[in-house]
């Protein structure tokens, strides 16, 4: 918990970003980050879970009551809503119940809307959490692309002369354009990835079943840190290595007492390929909007931003993480890359006029 602040109310900003899956939040004082969290929250299982997270997040921060409150969003797509404006239209009205007064939601180009507004800005407001971190960065690394790789989704947005050059703006769009692909490090099933997978020597056909996850990927090759994996395995049972390779192993109708775990750790590397591969794809497509004469620098976020470094690698393009443009105190900035929505809104929201 962080001790009180005696800094005027207008400079105590939080920053939330409501996701389907996640609730992440900064606490910005003075235009310096000075706590992040990240909670996990299944918002299309009903919004008693979003009050839980405001709950704890009130608890751990004193300076919650007198804090300006910015907001981005995407959990408006959770199947909980008939549609996105419907969306928008009922975490506002929910977050302004519980929230304190001075709650402004991130509306990219039509700057910041109050509770008032918002309705009228739905379209603005619904799954602007990556247009927040993309102004964000654009205020300090260019040319770059931001590679924000979550738990569910990656963002790959193009950031050139201080401007995002996104050609999408709706998900719709971002999803024709490929700014994003509905790829993440813990809880896209498997069988997304691919359709054939090679293991040793032979080349299988995948199930395509909710055996597996890429959380068993990751969390096998050792890169998925287990603050970032919340929620429960396909089969709802353990998270160790022995059941984390029985997973895998059903994905090709396989036992994993069949090999030794060397090979199943081969194995998760093939399913990483797999994925690092489509977003190259994808990354390609993106790459092209700038001049052959640009050093173009890669910029990740998100708790999948060791795949962004390996992106950048692949290209030979200088990377650096979201963490390294902001300082954060102590274990705060650890949580920096994997929070960065809430901190980019925290920050930006920080320059309102009081």
């Amino acid at each position: 918990m962080t001790a009180a602040s005696s800094a005027p109310p207008s400079a105590v900003v939080i920053g939330w970003d409501i996701g389907g899956a996640h609730i992440k939040a900064s606490l910005g004082i003075a235009g310096h980050v000075r706590d992040v969290v990240q909670l996990a929250a299944p918002l299309w299982r009903g919004l008693n879970h979003l009050d839980e997270a405001i709950a704890a997040i009130s608890a751990r921060w004193p300076e919650f009551r007198t804090a300006r409150h910015a907001v981005t969003m995407t959990a408006e797509m959770v199947d909980l809503f008939d549609d996105r404006e419907v969306g928008v239209a009922t975490l506002v009205t929910h977050l302004r119940a519980r929230l304190p007064a001075d709650i402004r939601f991130y509306a990219g180009a039509a700057g910041w809307a109050t509770t008032t507004a918002a309705g009228r800005l739905w379209a603005q407001i619904a799954s602007a959490n990556w247009l927040a971190t993309a102004n964000y960065v654009s205020l300090h690394r260019d040319p770059a692309v931001l590679i924000d790789i979550g738990s569910t989704t990656t963002d790959l947005i193009a950031l050139r002369a201080g401007n995002v050059c996104a050609t999408g703006r709706t998900d719709a769009e971002r999803l024709i354009s490929g700014e994003l692909v509905y790829l993440g490090v813990a809880r896209t099933p498997l069988c997304a990835l691919a359709a054939q997978i090679r293991c040793a020597d032979e080349r299988y056909n995948v199930m395509n079943e909710m055996f597996a996850t890429t959380a068993d990927v990751f969390r096998l090759t050792g890169e998925l840190e287990a603050a970032h994996d919340l929620y429960p395995p396909a089969d709802e049972r353990s998270k160790d290595l022995a059941a984390t390779r029985r997973r895998l192993a059903r994905m090709i109708g396989r036992d994993a007492r069949e090999a030794p775990a060397s090979t199943w750790h081969e194995f998760a590397l093939a399913w990483r390929d797999a994925m690092l591969d489509e977003l190259d794809r994808n990354l390609i497509e993106v790459l092209q909007r700038f001049d052959t004469a640009d050093t173009v620098t890669i910029v990740g976020a998100g708790s999948g931003a060791f795949l962004a470094a390996r992106l950048a690698q692949r290209h030979r393009l200088p990377y650096c993480s979201f963490s390294q443009l902001v300082e954060a105190p102590g274990v705060a900035a650890t949580w920096l890359d994997t929070c960065a929505p809430s901190v980019a809104v925290a920050q930006l929201a920080a320059r309102i006029p009081a």
